[in-house]
């Protein structure tokens, strides 16, 4: 309307003028094409500024419109000394090895990047992909229990690890299914393992040692919310015995060294997270499922015909995060039936095998406290800046070899004691700066294991 009000004035113009000075026919001419020329200038400049209105009221509705990408991830670097022998032989000749030399290491324990799509219609779907200790997930190791020779160990097939790779409809809060490669959420550290989720430069060492961290497989899983109550059930393959060791008691079953996860035994698992208290989260989770059928080597001699491995776990952990305070907690307790047999029939597998070919415990235990108060919530500057400043200490207590079987060896090195103390500092919400200085205690003779370590890391969603 105000572009067609300045058209019918503009040609009105040089009649009501020269009626009123009796303009020449070429003054005339000289006056419309001035005021066509003007009028050329002012319609540019009307659409312009429509244009430019149209536009910006189209970014401000795709502003408004929630993005069906979510970009995220975490990382972790970290630098340690440790004063105590790394010599292959610590634990058969204590000693020998009590005032060894330190030493020292770099690390990238964990990078992770997260690509999320909602499809619409109650479909999304979830991938993380994994770079671990550098991005390779093969590695030579001495072996302290055969000669201290170097050998390669292969913890999942293929350079870079697919973490999680999923597929989920959601048909409510309390009811969503998701199928594909996924986090199993049994304990504390495999439902919160983001690096801003523990105090300590590396993940807690108990729950790390005897169980798999991250602890990742391909199956189905249900999950829902309502209120204050969260849960989760998943089905998936059992873990592989054959790869169960002394130390890492069944960490090492569940990877798998070909480009497929064998499936001949079958498992359960469950997590339940309560939040009816303020700032407080208290979770239960399990697992059990049989592994001693979970390979590709499937002959077995009759005096193994009843042996099924069956591993059953149960993890209690919590968190509290309120009045500047930051507690967290975890207790783990993991049975596994016939492991004497199978101790036995791994210490005679061959050497070509996969297998560690250890003992293995009947009983393994992983319990741990830390408690970190922010310094800076007392100093109103920082803290009007979202400034954090943990200090924090740490107890675990854990045992791959708990409890053994009457045929079994026991390795009392495996059962130890951390103390561990240090800061968190949080420049920003999704960075945060550590330090930490820990010693392992050990059961005599072992010796104990000081070490000291700084570390940097980040975790966050970037876009959503």
């Amino acid at each position: 309307m105000k572009l067609q009000l300045l058209l019918l004035s503009a040609l009105a113009v040089p009649f009501v003028v020269a009626a009123q000075e009796q303009l020449s026919p070429g003054e005339l001419e000289s006056l419309k094409a001035e005021i066509k020329e003007e009028l050329r200038s002012e319609l540019r400049s009307e659409m312009e500024e429509q244009i430019r209105d149209g536009v910006s009221a189209e970014n401000r509705r795709r502003a408004d419109r929630p993005s069906r990408l979510t970009i995220g991830g975490y990382g972790e670097a970290v630098m340690s000394r440790n004063f105590y022998s790394d010599n292959y032989l610590r634990y058969l000749y204590p000693e020998n090895y009590k005032d060894d030399r330190s030493h020292g290491r770099f690390d990238l324990p964990h990078v992770v990047i997260y690509l999320g799509y909602d499809f619409g219609r109650g479909w999304s779907m979830g991938t993380e992909i994994e770079f671990e200790h550098g991005g390779t997930e093969s590695a030579y190791e001495i072996e302290f229990e055969e000669g201290g020779e170097y050998e390669s160990e292969v913890e999942r097939g293929g350079e870079v690890a697919l973490e999680q790779f999923w597929i989920q409809k959601s048909f409510m809060p309390q009811l969503n299914l998701r199928l594909g490669h996924m986090v199993v959420p049994v304990g504390a550290t495999n439902a919160h393992h983001a690096p801003t989720e523990f105090f300590g430069t590396y993940r807690p060492e108990g729950e790390n040692t005897v169980l798999p961290c991250t602890w990742h497989e391909t199956g189905i899983a249900l999950w829902g919310e309502t209120g204050d109550w969260r849960y989760e059930v998943m089905f998936l393959p059992g873990l592989d015995s054959d790869r169960f060791g002394d130390n890492v008691w069944i960490a090492g079953g569940a990877g798998s060294p070909y480009e497929f996860k064998i499936g001949n035994a079958y498992a359960g698992a469950f997590r339940v997270d309560n939040r009816s208290v303020a700032g407080l989260r208290l979770s239960l989770s399990g697992y059990a499922g049989n592994s001693f059928s979970n390979t590709l080597s499937r002959v077995r001699t009759d005096a193994y015909e009843k042996v099924s491995g069956t591993v059953l776990l149960g993890s209690f952990d919590f968190c509290y995060d309120d009045h500047d305070w930051i507690v967290r907690g975890n207790f783990d307790y993991g049975h596994l039936s016939d492991a004497g047999e199978i101790s036995r029939f791994n210490r005679r597998l061959p050497n070509a095998s996969t297998s560690p070919q250890q003992y293995v415990g009947s009983d393994a235990v992983a319990t741990g406290l830390e408690a970190g108060y922010d310094i800076f919530s007392r100093i109103d500057a920082l803290h009007k800046r979202n400034q954090r400043f943990y200090v924090f200490g740490r107890y675990e207590f854990y045992d791959s070899m708990f409890k053994t079987d009457a045929s079994v060896v026991p390795q009392e090195w495996c059962g130890r004691q951390r103390v561990a103390v240090g800061v968190n500092y949080y420049p920003i919400r999704n960075v945060v700066i550590k330090a930490e200085y820990a010693v392992g205690l050990l059961r005599a003779p072992f010796n104990n294991e000081p070490s000291f370590s700084l570390g940097v890391a980040y975790s966050g969603i970037f876009r959503r």
